[in-house]
């Protein structure tokens, strides 16, 4: 639950400093020219500025937030035969994958791990865990970058960056509403806006944002899926299958990535119930049933 609570207070927070600096210029004209209605074009304008502004700010950021949380290091030049390795195996399977060169970095963390984010398929960043290179094999750690690039092949970051702004659209506008309906019917508010306006769309926003991140978190999983599909088409199925069974087994270490940036790496976990709505990356047993499903529909006995 940590992970999804500091993955809403950053999205919130964009959300406010776009909605006070708005609000500053005069931008927030949503009462009608009496004061008393709801403009519901000036509204959505409103909802829709601040909303996919907000996530397209993160996604233009996503890189160098990326390498400021994890310290990773960019490998300009390779220093060492691990350093090339690296280098020439994100290339071939970069032009595999039709897309441009990523960035390829190493970033320090006992754990296996890997991620890739940027906003463009010309402009993405590859970085994994010094862990990963230490405790994987050279056919595990290949799988690994397969699919880091199948995600940026996908387009997965410009995805969910524009699912979560359709999302923060609706939650700004109905917490809105909410308030505005709360502020007329229960505190008999006549014109403006009272005290009581702010404090419950400021609680319908919360609210209606730990229901909507169910609906982006539902699109990171399906997403998983998705790139386990594209590693196993860029370095093998069994080699796909070999890194996702070695990370099962290493399921649990501690430092894990930051929660800002978990949806983007490799590992997953276990969860069921509620906590599985709250789940960027499906159980990793799914992940390998899938795959092996899929392989058994491609060549069936």
């Amino acid at each position: 639950m940590k992970r999804v609570a500091l993955f809403l207070i950053t999205n919130l927070a964009v959300l406010v400093v776009l909605g006070i600096v708005l609000r500053l210029v005069g931008f927030e004209g949503i009462l009608d020219a009496q004061g008393v209605g709801l403009d519901y074009r000036s509204l959505l304008l409103f909802a829709l500025v601040i909303g996919m502004g907000g996530s397209l700010i993160s996604l233009l950021m996503a890189k160098w937030m990326a390498r400021r949380m994890t310290g990773a290091r960019v490998i300009a030049t390779p220093a060492n035969p691990t350093e090339a390795w690296l280098v020439d195996t994100v290339r071939r399977q970069a032009r595999a994958a039709g897309i441009g060169m990523p960035e390829v970095a190493i970033y320090p963390a006992p754990e296996i791990n890997a991620f890739a984010t940027g906003y463009s398929r010309r402009k993405a960043l590859v970085a994994v865990s010094q862990g990963l290179l230490e405790q994987m094999n050279a056919d595990e750690a290949e799988a690994v970058l397969a699919h880091e690039v199948a995600h940026i092949a996908n387009g997965d970051m410009v995805t969910l960056a524009l699912i979560q702004g359709v999302v923060n659209t609706f939650v700004i506008f109905l917490a809105r509403v909410i308030g505005h309906v709360v502020d007329r019917a229960v505190f008999r508010t006549e014109r403006g806006h009272g005290p009581a306006f702010w404090i419950v769309t400021i609680v319908a926003e919360i609210v209606l944002a730990v229901l909507a991140s169910a609906i982006v978190l539902w699109f990171s999983r399906q997403r998983e899926f998705r790139a386990d599909a594209g590693g196993a088409h860029l370095a093998g199925r069994a080699k796909m299958v070999a890194a996702l069974r070695r990370l099962q087994r290493n399921y649990g270490q501690p430092a894990q990535l930051p929660e800002q940036i978990q949806a983007f790496g490799i590992s997953g976990g276990v969860g069921a119930g509620l906590k599985r709505l709250f789940m960027s990356h499906p159980p990793l047993d799914e992940r390998i049933a899938a795959l092996e499903a899929f392989q058994e529909a491609r060549h069936p006995a």
